[in-house]
């Protein structure tokens, strides 16, 4: 197993110390994007963010013959050594380490960059790889905010690179031929798109503020994000419960189901209006994210709901994580990142779907980019935008939300299936001993959203949480 010395790690954590040092922006590239390479040649790539899901990007490309992965960034020496020891396993080559992507994107040999960092550096990230000329597989959601989600697909447009959104249920085949058959109007029109995310959450505790691991920029890690002390409980992983760097579970977890009601829909648009009800309930810890949630987000021709659950809870219709379209001629479950069943009204089994693997998607990606074919991505950066851009209004909506005294009122009166989404909440906190009183559960402000521009309609406080303040020279440009 490949490891590093002291002294390795000694030298990579000056050369982070000296990170203010390096531009912010690297230089810009124009140059269209034809095919890549012949038959032969290989896609240099770049991975960042080595842990958890970064640690699939790296097996996976370093699995495709016409693919190398030629090189490693991470804040974290520490994360970097199980990527290493893949990458040298299999090409039996050691890839070069960068502590800074900045850095990283100086490598003209690199062809591609995979990204796997917190989401608030997503969307910062894919645009300042394509403006340095780099090819972009960006993980979900791909941005932490409405705006800067726009500017990242403009950056794919303007620079022409192919710019991959992680939603890899966008390649499974099985879901490709149910949407197909959703589309085809077999169950007639779809009324309700309901996403699920019915996923077990314990509480992360509470911990005081300490001292930065050995090894790690601190300052990097931050990013766009104000500074603040360090802290595990805003550090791996539960950086997703924060809203300085995550998105709750909604845009954790549930945008793979939020991009497929949107997908079966047939939406390319941002919802007209949008309600979140929720709160942190059943536990109190150091996270400010809803673990339990609904949104309502309304197109006026149909409805897309979507429910968070954190604590203990049964299935609703033989799915915790998947989405069920309630048409007008039966309804189908999508239970899996790979499957779909279509039953009639009554509830008898019509036709299942089924087939697909994560690497699909990754090969959708590469292939695109050795072809020079971005129409042919499976979930171009545009549709991963939207996607993310729905998550992101419900969590306006509820942080500028108000505990008052309206819990045990229906907060949907435009919305039966809404409401009845709300009695089964309750049912559920009930179930679990939740206690839910008026000082936990925030009724969301109900946005109007302009689809056209991707504001918010006469609410200034609405759209300056469709944004952030980015700290310098971690900043999302108004001209990308």
């Amino acid at each position: 197993m490949a490891r590093f010395t002291r002294r390795e790690v000694l030298e990579q954590s000056l050369l982070a110390a000296a990170a203010v040092a390096v531009p912010a922006v690297p230089a810009l590239a124009s140059e269209p994007s034809g095919p890549r390479a012949g038959a032969n040649e290989l896609l240099r790539i770049g991975v960042v963010g080595v842990r958890g899901r970064g640690l699939a990007h790296v097996s996976t490309f370093s699995n495709f013959k016409d693919c190398q992965v030629v090189a490693l960034c991470d804040i974290d020496p520490n994360s970097v050594h199980e990527a290493t020891k893949r990458v040298e396993t299999k090409s039996g080559k050691r890839p070069a380490y960068y502590p800074d992507f900045r850095k990283m994107l100086e490598d003209k040999s690199i062809d591609a960059v995979s990204i796997a960092t917190t989401n608030h550096t997503h969307s910062l990230f894919a645009i300042w790889a394509m403006q340095a000329g780099k090819h972009v597989y960006v993980e979900k959601p791909v941005s932490h905010n409405v705006w800067e989600g726009r500017k990242a697909v403009e950056a794919a447009r303007k620079y022409k690179r192919v710019c991959q959104t992680g939603t890899q249920c966008r390649s499974s085949k099985g879901l490709k031929e149910a949407m197909a058959f959703l589309h085809e109007g077999k169950l007639g029109k779809v009324k309700v798109a309901r996403g699920l995310c019915y996923k077990r959450r314990t509480s992360i505790g509470k911990k005081e503020d300490g001292p930065v691991p050995a090894g790690v920029d601190y300052d990097l890690w931050l990013g766009p994000a104000p500074v603040r002390p360090f802290n595990p409980s805003r550090f791996h992983y539960n950086w997703h419960w924060h809203w300085d760097y995550g998105n709750g579970d909604l845009g954790n977890q549930g945008i793979h189901q939020m991009d497929i009601a949107r997908w079966g829909l047939g939406k390319k648009e941002l919802a007209k209006k949008a309600v979140s009800v929720g709160g942190r309930l059943g536990y109190e810890d150091d996270g400010e994210t809803p673990n339990t949630q609904i949104v309502w987000l309304d197109y006026g021709d149909s409805e897309l709901l979507f429910e968070v659950r954190g604590l203990e809870t049964d299935a609703y219709r033989e799915a915790k994580i998947g989405v069920i379209f309630h048409c007008e001629k039966g309804y189908m479950v999508n239970p899996t990142y790979t499957s779909a069943t279509v039953f009639d009204p009554d509830g008898n089994k019509v036709q299942t779907f089924a087939g697909g693997r994560d690497e699909d998607h990754f090969r959708n990606f590469v292939d695109c980019v050795m072809g020079g074919k971005p129409g042919e991505l499976n979930a171009d950066i545009e549709e991963g935008h939207l996607s993310s851009a729905l998550c992101h209004l419900g969590n306006v909506s509820h942080r500028l939300g108000e505990l008052k005294a309206t819990y045990k009122a229906n907060p949907f009166p435009e919305s039966e299936a809404a409401a009845d989404t709300f009695h089964r909440m309750k049912e559920h906190l009930d179930q679990n001993g939740v206690k839910a009183t008026l000082s936990q559960v925030s009724v969301g402000r109900t946005l109007s959203i302009d689809p056209k521009t991707e504001t918010c309609v006469g609410d200034a406080e609405a759209n300056k949480l469709f944004t952030r303040e980015y700290r310098a020279p971690f900043v999302v440009p108004e001209q990308v």
